[in-house]
């Protein structure tokens, strides 16, 4: 995110454009890194496209699933974490009995 309303993405085939969110978009719908989004090219500027959908995570599976999206492209995975700790990721979940949660 850019800042006004202006995104830059990188296209499936690797090339780099800044976007612009439409109006109708703008503070209603939130988009992260990681996130995909259908793209208008404008025809009078070549490097410049408008932001006009961002498909949530079931209907970017179903593009994956249906063969819309190629099999490299990783969804819903946002900026990666560097951190070194969370390898193992064994611990990021917490495990309850009902026993438990009846004494509550």
């Amino acid at each position: 995110m850019l800042g006004n309303g202006r995104y830059e993405e990188t296209c499936i085939n690797g090339s780099k454009c800044l976007c612009h969110i439409r109006g109708k978009m703008h503070k209603k719908v939130w988009i992260a890194a990681g996130d995909i989004i259908l793209v208008d090219l404008r025809d009078y500027q070549d490097d410049n496209a408008d932001i006009i959908f961002k498909y949530m995570p079931y209907e970017a599976h179903l593009l994956k699933v249906y063969g819309e999206l190629p099999e490299n492209i990783r969804l819903n995975v946002g900026i990666e974490r560097l951190d070194e700790e969370d390898e193992g990721g064994a611990d990021d979940y917490i495990e309850c009995e009902d026993e438990d949660i009846d004494k509550i």
